[in-house]
C-alpha cells in the first residue's frame, strides 16, 4: 500500500467520525435551542470533538490532495469536469464548511444565553453538514463505504 492509497482510506473512512460528530452536534442543539435547555460541559465537549474532527479531516484530505493523481495543476484542468472537481471544487466547499463550523464554534462561545449557543451552533453545522454532502454527493463515490 502506497502513502496516496493509505492517505484516500484513512480520509474516506474518517469522514463517518465526522458525521457522526456533526449530526450529533447538530441533533443537541436543536433540542436545547427547541426545548430551551441549559448548555451543559456535555454540549460543549460534542461541539468541540466535532470540530476538532472535521479540521482533522481536513489536514487529511490536504495530504491527500498533494498526493492524488486526480489533482492537476495546469492548463485544461478547468475543462476537465473531474479534474476540476478534485483540484479546486471538492477543497473549496470542504474549506468553505469548516469554515463554517469553526464561525459557528467561534460565535456559540461568546453568547451567554444557552437559547443563543444552541441556536448558533444549530444554524452555523447545519449549514456545514450540506455543504460536506453536497461535496460527497458531487464526488460521484458512493456517500456510504469507503472509496476506491
Amino acid at each position: 500500500m502506497n502513502a496516496y492509497s493509505f492517505f484516500k482510506y484513512f480520509h474516506s473512512g474518517f469522514r463517518y467520525i465526522v458525521i457522526i460528530l456533526v449530526l450529533l452536534a447538530i441533533f443537541q442543539s436543536l433540542a436545547g435551542w427547541l426545548g430551551k435547555k441549559p448548555y451543559t460541559e456535555g454540549n460543549r465537549k460534542i461541539n468541540l470533538f466535532a470540530l476538532i474532527s472535521a479540521h482533522t479531516q481536513f489536514l487529511l484530505g490536504l495530504v491527500l490532495y498533494f498526493l492524488s493523481p486526480f489533482v492537476r495543476f495546469g492548463a485544461g484542468v478547468m475543462k476537465d469536469a473531474e479534474a476540476r472537481y478534485w483540484t479546486v471544487e471538492h477543497i473549496a466547499m470542504m474549506l468553505f464548511a469548516i469554515v463554517l463550523i469553526t464561525i459557528g464554534h467561534s460565535k456559540s462561545k461568546k453568547i451567554a444565553l444557552p437559547e443563543g449557543k444552541h441556536r448558533t451552533i444549530a444554524i452555523f453545522y447545519i449549514l456545514a453538514l450540506v455543504v460536506i454532502a453536497v461535496a460527497i454527493i458531487q464526488s460521484k463515490r458512493a456517500f456510504f463505504g469507503i472509496s476506491h
